[in-house]
């Protein structure tokens, strides 16, 4: 009897063990997902790995396994940006294989489609939902009490790395990339310089990191504040205002040098009011659904500030906007058959939202400029891209930093063509670095342009010119 109580103790024991290293780190395969016909015609997993044991936060991904030769082509990790924004973002509107079938809702499950433009016929893809909070990924603390910023967020995407690989040894050998956009440029270089020094340091498992690659992203408060020269460019704002602004705030639009500075933004705010930031040229839904509040000194809306998410089922944008694509994934998403099918772990998550505003999130780096210097010296290949009709981070102010960096021209400003056709321009600079632009495209690039800018991608992670 005491032999079969020892035994009942050590299943118990092995049990308890199973079950915490299942919570640690699980995988399912999604082999089929409502609104779209049949079974995947790609390879798709999801699942969480704990990043921290004391407040329980598991980060919840996608994983796409290439289309072609998944044992060699590249593996990419794309951090989304916002803040806080779901890796569903880029699955679903920049680079995955999924779409949805622009319809007008009709109270049933919106249609989704196998989407002709995706980086995931040659490169396989993680899609994270990082920092906790974000998408389907939760912590055992309250969104009201945890407190996360980029330190931190960083910090708990290299162990989510770490274990993801330890569970995925055969991928060590394939090329490895970090890539993301918008807020996605103070987490790619960080992260990538995290995962560097673990190279050198011999870190396990060491992975084969060849690079990273980042649109339109935030990485300096002076570059990227760059919108009224833009505007200026673009002919949104006459001369005088353009010149009575420069002069005022001194060349620098990230503070309110003086009064007048102020008092002069205020105009260039109001005069392009009605503009959409993340792509000047397509309609401004913003004021249909949400209501601007009046201008004011007081409670002005910054020129760095990113257009309002489609968070919640009341804001509903018209169809003809590219925000209506996002109504629809909140709509499926929320969804108990679309989380079931993508085996979201039950009382977890409430609603889901596309970028959530709830997670407390403190902005802690104000230039990652260093980072790019510090990466690029040590032989890590960079390519920044920049969406051209994109002015929350506008391309003069990206390229304005790299030329701080003060590298040699190694292949001249050109342009780029897709299909014959001009797609953007380009500039290849010594240490591996390469700028290009985006023609028509705004903020998340590979949203607005997407065939272009996987060619331009898989071109460059390839080595081959574009």
């Amino acid at each position: 009897m005491a032999a079969l109580y020892l035994l009942l103790a050590l299943l118990s024991l092995l049990c308890h063990s199973l079950v915490v290293q299942h919570s640690s780190a699980t995988e399912e395969k999604v082999t089929a997902l409502p609104g779209l016909d049949g079974e995947l015609p790609f390879e798709m997993y999801t699942g969480y790995i704990t990043v921290n044991q004391t407040t329980d936060n598991n980060l919840f991904y996608y994983f796409v396994k290439s289309e072609s030769k998944p044992e060699e082509d590249p593996l990419i990790l794309w951090l989304t940006g916002g803040p806080a924004c779901s890796g569903f973002t880029s699955l679903a509107y920049e680079i995955g294989p999924l779409r949805f079938e622009w319809k007008e809702y009709n109270g049933t499950l919106p249609g989704l489609y196998y989407s002709p433009f995706r980086l995931t016929k040659n490169a396989s893809v993680i899609f994270l939902d990082s920092p906790s909070g974000t998408g389907f990924s939760y912590s055992s603390v309250s969104l009201t009490e945890y407190k996360t910023g980029d330190y931190k967020t960083v910090r708990e995407a290299y162990i989510f790395l770490m274990k993801w690989f330890e569970n995925h040894q055969e991928f060590l050998s394939n090329p490895f990339f970090i890539a993301g956009d918008s807020y996605g440029g103070v987490f790619v270089p960080l992260l990538a310089t995290r995962v560097a020094d673990g190279i050198d340091n011999g870190t396990e498992p060491v992975l084969n990191l060849k690079g990273y690659f980042v649109g339109n992203p935030v990485t300096d408060k002076i570059y990227d504040a760059t919108q009224v020269p833009f505007y200026h460019a673009m002919s949104f704002i006459d001369e005088g205002l353009y010149k009575a602004a420069e002069e005022s705030c001194r060349g620098r639009y990230d503070i309110y040098a003086t009064e007048e500075c102020e008092a002069h933004i205020d105009e260039v705010e109001e005069m392009v009011s009605d503009i959409n930031k993340s792509q000047v040229l397509e309609f401004d839904c913003g004021d249909t659904w949400a209501p601007r509040p009046p201008l004011s000194s007081a409670r002005r809306r910054s020129l760095r500030e990113s257009q309002a998410h489609i968070d919640s089922a009341t804001t509903i944008p018209p169809i003809a906007c590219r925000g209506y694509g996002y109504y629809l994934g909140y709509l499926w998403l929320n969804s108990e058959i679309v989380r079931d099918a993508l085996h979201i772990r039950k009382d977890t998550v409430g609603e889901w939202v596309r970028c959530n505003a709830a997670v407390n999130y403190t902005k802690e780096v104000t230039s990652t400029i260093l980072y790019h210097r510090n990466l690029t010296t040590r032989g890590y290949p960079a390519l920044i891209y920049s969406g051209d009709h994109d002015s929350l981070i506008p391309t003069a102010g990206t390229h304005g930093w790299i030329k701080t960096l003060n590298y040699s021209v190694v292949d001249p400003w050109r342009p780029w063509f897709f299909y014959s056709q001009v797609a953007g321009f380009t500039v290849k600079y010594e240490n591996n670095l390469t700028f290009a632009t985006v023609k028509a495209a705004g903020h998340t690039t590979p949203e607005y342009k997407p065939r272009e800018s996987i060619s331009m991608f898989l071109h460059w992670v390839h080595k081959q010119p574009f």
